[in-house]
């Protein structure tokens, strides 16, 4: 390199170094100088008791329900409704056959009609003593056994007409028009709207813990809807093979609930103590939960564990110990080591 470069390199050097001394200011702070403590509320960190809970599946079903099948062997003449409608109670659903029946009745109605013919007979031939108590009493008997059959056979026509028990919904058809009809045999399925509960298979450790009429915590996914629920019925013995209780809950009208649809209810099945902290004094770095607990008025860095969320809650599995301090609020902003100062 020759002179002349030389010199433009020393000028180039000299203008860096003024440059950066004219950028400092008299009197700033240099990086030795010690930054003022930060100020941050503290909570002391204790254990609380609370009811341990299990999210147990259940199925939402109506509270008033019927399968409705027939009473005699006939084939469906009729099929009145069809899935989806609305029904009062006394309406006509299925219609059987019933001539069959019907010739029943006539038969039984001529039968009673002789009997009742005979026994004003007989009362005049008793009253001039041509027959006896006794035939008069045999007479007597027929018209009774006549009157029966006649109840008997009526009972069985009217068995033709299936009508709906109570108000409510056809849900399901299992038959139509000529099938036959057998006792037993299911024909619809119906049932009350907007009454409607829970079912669910409950461990058994929740026995003795849940009492009738008592509120629990329920969530319908498909409805959005997260609700408090009474308990109306529960089973009286734990089923063996699953080890659980089956517990029925009415869930609140007017919840926009229907059937068959699938729900979760929090079931308590101990008693447990933990450290509940305010869910904002942790913090998140990655896959790393922090906290920061204060000692010698200086901040510590603390990885944590953390379990159940309740509310605006957070349990402390592991980390932080029972009378620990630990700051609640500005966590975000702390480093640590870094001096603080506890305010009041």
């Amino acid at each position: 390199m020759n002179h002349k470069g030389y010199r433009v390199l020393a000028i180039g050097l000299l203008m860096v170094v003024l440059g950066v001394s004219g950028c400092s200011k008299p009197g700033s702070p240099t990086s030795t100088s010690t930054a003022a403590p930060m100020r941050v509320k503290t909570e002391k960190a204790t254990l609380e008791r609370r009811q341990a809970t299990e999210e147990v599946v259940g199925t939402v079903r109506p509270k008033l329900s019927a399968v409705i099948s027939a009473k005699i062997t006939g084939a469906i003449e009729q099929m009145a409704v069809v899935p989806g409608q609305s029904v009062k109670a006394g309406d006509l659903l299925v219609m059987l056959d019933a001539r069959e029946a019907q010739a029943r009745v006539d038969q039984a109605s001529a039968v009673l009609e002789q009997a009742r013919s005979d026994i004003g007979r007989f009362s005049r031939l008793l009253a001039d003593k041509v027959v006896t108590q006794q035939e008069y009493d045999v007479v007597k008997a027929r018209e009774r056994v006549a009157q029966a059959s006649m109840t008997e056979v009526q009972t069985i026509l009217s068995y033709t007409r299936i009508t709906a028990p109570f108000d409510g919904v056809i849900t399901r058809k299992y038959a139509d028009v000529g099938d036959l009809s057998a006792p037993g045999k299911a024909l619809l399925e119906m049932e009350a709207p907007g009454e409607f509960r829970l079912e669910a298979d409950v461990p058994e450790a929740a026995m003795g813990r849940i009492a009738l009429g008592e509120k629990m915590k329920v969530n319908i996914p498909a409805a959005a809807a997260q609700l408090e629920a009474a308990v109306s019925e529960i089973a009286p013995a734990a089923d063996t093979g699953s080890r659980t209780i089956v517990v029925k809950l009415d869930i609140p009208k007017g919840s926009g609930i229907r059937s068959g649809q699938f729900g979760r209810v929090l079931a308590p099945v101990a008693d447990v103590e933990a450290l509940r902290v305010p869910a904002d004094s942790v913090i998140h770095r990655g896959q790393l939960e922090i906290m920061f607990v204060v000692a010698d008025q200086k901040a510590l860095m603390r990885l944590v564990k953390t379990g159940k969320r309740i509310g605006k809650q957070v349990e402390v599995v592991s980390g932080l110990m029972p009378g620990e301090t630990y700051v609640v609020d500005g966590v975000a902003a702390l480093t640590d080591g870094q001096a603080v100062e506890v305010q009041p």
